[in-house]
C-alpha cells in the first residue's frame, strides 16, 4: 500500500539539503530512490520539508536505514520529524509530459 511521508527538518538550510542530495547521488529533477514514487521539497520557517509518496512503509524504512541515516549522521543533521499517512490515490504525468 502506498504511503505519504512528510519529513520536516528543523535548523537545516536548503544548501545543506542540496549537499545531502549530492551525497545520496541524486540530482534535481532526476530519478528517485527505488520505491519512492515521487519527491518534492519546500522551505519552512526554520528549515525544509520533504514530501514523498512511497510504494510502502517498508521501502521508506529501507531507504532511511540503508542510505539516508548514515549520510545524515555524517553531516551532523538530526533526524527529521516524520509523519506517514496511507495514500488513497495519486496521479502522475505520463512519461511524455514529465519535465
Amino acid at each position: 500500500m502506498a504511503i505519504a511521508v512528510e519529513t520536516t527538518f528543523h535548523g537545516v538550510t536548503l544548501a545543506e539539503y542540496d549537499d545531502l542530495l549530492r551525497r545520496l547521488e541524486f540530482r534535481r529533477g532526476g530519478d528517485s530512490e527505488p520505491g519512492c514514487l515521487f519527491h518534492y521539497t519546500i522551505p519552512t520557517h526554520d528549515g525544509f520539508r520533504g514530501v514523498d509518496v512511497w510504494e510502502s512503509a517498508e521501502a521508506f524504512e529501507r531507504f532511511v536505514g540503508g542510505r539516508l541515516a548514515p549520510v545524515l549522521e555524517n553531516l551532523g543533521i538530526d533526524r527529521p520529524d516524520v509523519a506517514m499517512s496511507e495514500v488513497h490515490n495519486y496521479l502522475i504525468a505520463p512519461p511524455e509530459r514529465r519535465g
